[in-house]
């Protein structure tokens, strides 16, 4: 089951059930405070900007959930971690390519660390214990990855994952996998801004659109209220 109308009949249903699929129990509990990570970079001085690539289930609600944090210039949906020179949609949405549905955040170190992105990451994006899945999407194109872009991104990222597990900041053990060397391949211009174009869509109204109340509520200093959105995007009829 793909992130498209495929799966409204099953937003409906959870929507009248007041359980959000993507987050870690009933509609009222949302997001999840955890604390932030005790090893971080700092950025450099010379340093003006930053790529992280991370995944986390449908890629509509991870980007969206970025777009609303300052400091990010930039998130693009797209897909990462498979075996193969090219991705596109059709063939990733098979889970036979090895990708997963992924976002590339850019951002300015200087306003937002590699660390308190992953904190967003974990909290808000997506539920890090779902084993290839979120919600109502299954398979392991919406798997929980990071694909650190060097070899300090994946330092900060496996020390955040233990500390995270040892404090038992999650009722069950962090299933995200850490892929470093991988390539991105942004994704159709139809998938890009998804939650911005369409905030009326069942999908998005009951997965998506409460992840942004739960970023704004729970790191209100890195808040947006005005998306950055990527230029070349279409809407879906």
């Amino acid at each position: 089951m793909s992130c498209n109308r495929v799966v409204i009949a099953a937003a409906v249903v959870l929507a009248t059930t007041t359980v959000m699929s993507w987050g870690y129990g009933s509609a009222a509990e949302g997001g999840r405070a955890i604390p932030a990570p005790a090893l971080d970079t700092p950025a450099t001085p010379s340093a003006n900007s930053e790529v992280a690539v991370v995944a986390g289930g449908c890629f509509w609600g991870v980007q969206g959930v970025f777009q609303h944090v300052a400091g990010v210039t930039s998130a693009v949906s797209g897909y990462a971690g498979g075996a193969k020179d090219s991705a596109n949609y059709e063939t990733v949405s098979t889970g036979t390519t090895g990708h997963a549905e992924s976002v590339q955040i850019t951002f300015d170190p200087h306003r937002v660390s590699f660390g308190h992105i992953l904190q967003v990451f974990f909290s808000v994006a997506h539920d890090p214990t779902e084993l290839d899945r979120q919600g109502p999407d299954a398979g392991s194109q919406y798997r929980s990855a990071i694909f650190p872009q060097d070899t300090h991104q994946a330092r900060i990222a496996a020390a955040y994952i233990a500390q995270l597990d040892q404090a038992h900041a999650f009722p069950t053990a962090i299933v995200t996998k850490i892929e470093p060397g991988q390539k991105f391949f942004p994704a159709e211009a139809y998938h890009q801004n998804y939650l911005t174009l369409h905030p009326t869509d069942p999908y998005i109204a009951v997965n998506d659109l409460p992840k942004i109340g739960e970023l704004e509520r729970l790191f209100p200093n890195l808040y947006r209220a005005s998306p950055t959105l990527v230029a070349a995007a279409a809407p879906v009829d």
